[in-house]
């Protein structure tokens, strides 16, 4: 049988994951029909879902990977494909779910890691919580979770903001974050599928949390600009969402993915991270 992925919302980690997979076929769904030409010349097969028949690409997967966010009604794959997943759990050789760290909820800056208990303090949080546990109870899927800190890479990084000058510096003591670069996300990925282990949860980031105004003023002077100045927290004027950001403090480990699925970041900290995409730029 053709190794075949089926990836449910097959976005910018999903699309990193592509060169991994060579010679497989892979099927990614998208909303959005602007996409489906630039998927068709990557060598995906394309479909507009919801709406589409899945049930045909179901039947030819040998591997799921999970992207699709909750919504207000929960998981959307589940809510749609629940009854035909599980009774084709025993086809499936290996199915990943991307959720996000944000699982752990805020912990004041301490360390977390995969047996940290699940406390989460946002609604987002909250949601990916209970699709983890949606995804978790269906009997004999070997399901493999990836907890995502922040996501950067090519298009994704903060040069373009501190050069139009929209970046800002919000300074709230203690305040750090984990992040990871999407071709390190696809390294796990590829990682865990060549060595699978259904039930495991992973933590995907870096080896350097910290606060997000370092991010910033390193990325200025990478790019010879001045760094922005510092703003605080508690009277920056900020968005709802902005604002419930940093709501949650932690710093990441990422022991796991190392010693069980034999993976050397690419990109261990922020600074290699924002120093190869910005020699990226440079050679284009």
């Amino acid at each position: 049988m053709t190794q075949t992925l089926l990836s449910f919302g097959h976005g910018y980690s999903a699309q990193a994951l592509e060169r991994h997979l060579r010679d497989w076929r892979i099927i990614g769904t998208t909303r959005n029909e602007d996409k489906l030409a630039a998927m068709m010349a990557r060598g995906v097969e394309p479909r507009i879902w919801p709406g589409a028949n899945m049930i045909p690409a179901l039947d030819n997967a040998t591997h799921l990977l999970i992207s699709a966010a909750p919504g207000e009604d929960g998981d959307p794959v589940l809510a749609e494909l629940r009854e035909d997943i599980a009774a084709r759990a025993g086809q499936f050789e290996w199915v990943g779910y991307l959720s996000t760290t944000g699982v752990y909820g805020d912990h004041q800056g301490d360390w977390v890691d995969e047996n940290t208990a699940l406390t989460p303090a946002t609604k987002r949080g909250i949601a990916r919580v209970r699709a983890e546990n949606e995804w978790s109870s269906i009997p004999g899927l070997p399901l493999h979770i990836f907890r995502l800190a922040g996501i950067y890479g090519p298009g994704r990084g903060p040069f373009a903001k501190v050069r139009n000058g929209t970046a800002r510096r919000i300074i709230k003591p203690g305040q750090v974050f984990s992040r990871t670069h999407v071709a390190d996300i696809a390294q796990v990925l590829a990682a865990s599928i060549a060595r699978p282990n259904p039930g495991a949860a992973y933590n995907v980031c870096d080896d350097d949390p910290a606060p997000p105004e370092d991010v910033i003023a390193h990325a200025a002077d990478l790019l010879g600009l001045p760094v922005p100045e510092a703003e605080d927290f508690n009277t920056a004027e900020m968005t709802p969402m902005a604002r419930s950001f940093y709501a949650e403090s932690k710093k990441v480990r990422n022991d796991r993915i190392k010693e069980e699925l034999g993976v050397k970041l690419r990109y261990p900290d922020y600074r290699a991270g924002l120093a190869a995409l910005l020699t990226a730029e440079t050679d284009v």
